[in-house]
């Protein structure tokens, strides 16, 4: 398992994204910055956590973490065209054909557990926050090549009618070519990928690049990461010895099982020996029973 460095390391790698979140006086203006550039209108007043962690309501029932868990307060002091919503960031290079094929049932799961944290008992249904669910993906989960997917529920038999739920997914594929965003949004895509100052070609991005600077340039930081990455290629080390455990374990079933299947195949050989030297025995007691009849005729009854 090769470690980049962390200098190398760009917002598209979990670690280098969590730091910067949650890094003192850093991390809520990061967020700020980000929202802004996907929703081109200004944020205050937030309260981030990262890695917001779901308990399943029960030891049976899957839990959930969410990368980076923003909740909007007093939005229409500041504007009353906007209400407070709540926004699910997560960086995503989960590309296992599995998970793809998985990812609107993800998507749907993420938002089910956030809805069910966010009105209290009694609380009426107008209160239920919006839920902005956004993924940062550096492959195209839908396979049309575009920079932006915005996904929400409709009417199947009539598209023009309003339904609003207030739930939203959005999707940003940081290789897509198509689709009508806007300038801002295609470079910081691009800078996901490619955090360095070569990439930070706007006021926004490069205000970006300082806080990067800030946390990769940290001793702190530096420490967590060789610890983080211990801890990771810990992880993977044991995924390989159990990986490796399942495959002793499955060639010995096969050796039995292709031992027992010799076995049967020996038995069942012996017996069609032991069938056919009876077969053989008999057939030569026939033959000298015809002799005797030949030679002395019929044997008295």
């Amino acid at each position: 398992m090769n470690q980049k460095k962390l200098k190398d390391l760009n917002l598209m790698d979990d670690f280098l994204f969590q730091a910067v979140m949650t890094y003192p006086d850093i991390g809520e203006l990061f967020a700020q910055r980000i929202l802004e550039l996907i929703f081109h209108r200004q944020f205050r007043n937030l309260t981030i956590v990262a890695q917001k962690v779901y308990g399943g309501m029960d030891t049976d029932l899957r839990g959930a973490r969410l990368d980076l868990y923003v909740e909007e307060n007093d939005c229409t002091k500041m504007d009353a065209a906007y209400d407070d919503s709540i926004y699910d960031l997560e960086p995503d290079r989960n590309n296992r054909m599995s998970m793809v094929k998985a990812f609107p049932k993800r998507a749907r799961f993420y938002h089910a557990t956030i809805d069910r944290h966010i009105l209290k008992s009694g609380e009426e249904f107008d209160n239920l926050k919006n839920v902005y669910v956004i993924f940062l993906c550096n492959y195209d989960p839908f396979g049309y090549d575009r920079m932006q997917y915005t996904i929400k529920n409709m009417c199947v038999e009539d598209t023009d009618m309003p339904y609003e739920d207030g739930a939203r997914t959005i999707v940003l594929y940081t290789k897509g070519t198509k689709g009508n965003v806007s300038e801002e949004l295609r470079q910081f895509l691009d800078y996901m990928e490619h955090t360095d100052h070569a990439h930070a070609v706007s006021d926004t991005l490069r205000e970006l690049q300082e806080m990067v600077d800030i946390v990769k340039h940290d001793g702190e930081v530096s420490l967590a990461y060789m610890k983080w990455f211990e801890h990771d290629r810990m992880m993977v080390e044991e995924g390989r010895e159990e990986e490796r455990k399942n495959t002793e374990r499955e060639r010995l079933r096969a050796e039995n099982a292709e031992a027992r299947a010799y076995s049967a195949e020996t038995r069942a050989s012996s017996a069609e020996t032991r069938a056919s030297s009876a077969e053989t025995r008999a057939s030569s007691a026939e033959t000298e029973l015809a002799k005797y009849r030949l030679l002395y005729g019929n044997l008295p009854s």
